[in-house]
């Protein structure tokens, strides 16, 4: 009897990042699952179609479908992958990142044999010689999937896999209102959720991201922080009853005011302080979010 064979689409979102061509050249050695074909979608979110050109300066063992989706709002080109998408499974990397070799064979394994509908690995931060010592120590810019009570309830498109062959699945899209001001991932996939979609992390399925000198500050860190959960914050609303939300929002404020008091007890030790200061302004996020304020525009 001949097994099945099931297809995946790798989804790569780009806006005028050179890094792309590596990140597309790391996945000429990727480990196939057996009976799994691969193909890549890549979408453009630059007015002008200026990936185009590195695109075709590529060669892979899969076939590179280019898609122009204009223009600076990551919504439009997530969905432009999904749209074009027909495979069994997609698989999200993003355009700044290398994958391990096992990447996808060790995502594909765990969603199959675990029943998962998605599943998430680990974007693991490679920092440059001249890191501040105490920014590279604490590892504030790795991404790893987490636990809630339990389950998984939300997760990143910087490393995942999906199976798109239930129906809720396959009709979900990334909300554009939330192209701009990011964290349309942490929603999308906290909707998923909700369809009842079990997920679950896959550890051993790694992606590496060079941290740029832009991103190398307690600044850059801090908004980082205070934007997830700005994020974490509205979906806390949309799931809680209405008599709750004054309550979660004091218990923000007071997670923040704790989080401040543990960081100047920690003057003394820079990472230290700098994971406590990261932790307040997340719940202070997460308190704007409670109460509707507006996020800022990212992109």
């Amino acid at each position: 009897m001949v097994a099945e064979t099931l297809a995946v689409d790798i989804c790569i979102c780009t806006y005028r990042r050179p890094h792309l061509k590596k990140t597309l050249e790391s996945l000429r050695e990727i480990d196939l699952p057996q009976c799994m074909t691969v193909r890549i979608l890549v979408a453009d979110n630059d007015a002008e179609p200026s990936a185009r050109s590195i695109i075709d300066g590529v060669n892979l063992p899969f076939e590179i479908i280019y898609l122009h989706a204009p223009a600076r709002n990551i919504s439009i080109a997530r969905n432009a992958c999904l749209d074009a998408s027909d495979a069994e499974f997609v698989a999200w990397i993003d355009d700044d990142e290398v994958v391990d070799p096992g990447w996808l064979l060790n995502l594909s394994e765990t969603l199959r044999q675990e029943g998962y509908d998605a599943v998430f690995g680990p974007a693991i931060a490679v920092y440059p010689a001249d890191a501040p010592r105490h920014i590279a120590e604490g590892d504030f810019h790795s991404n790893r999937p987490v636990l809630r009570h339990g389950e998984v309830r939300t997760g990143h498109t910087c490393n995942a896999m999906v199976d798109m062959r239930r129906a809720a699945t396959r009709v979900l899209r990334f909300n554009v209102k939330k192209g701009r001001t990011g964290g349309e991932d942490t929603d999308y996939f906290h909707r998923l959720w909700r369809t009842g979609a079990r997920m679950g992390i896959c550890s051993t399925a790694e992606v590496y991201e060079d941290v740029t000198p832009t991103r190398l500050s307690s600044d850059w860190l801090m908004r980082r922080s205070f934007n997830s959960g700005h994020v974490f914050g509205e979906l806390s609303r949309q799931d809680a009853r209405l008599w709750a939300l004054p309550q979660l929002v004091l218990a923000a404020l007071l997670k923040a005011g704790y989080c401040l008091v543990r960081a100047l007890a920690s003057a003394g030790v820079a990472t230290r302080r700098l994971w406590w200061l990261r932790r307040g302004v997340m719940h202070l996020g997460v308190m704007a979010g409670l109460v509707k304020l507006t996020p800022k525009t990212q992109y």
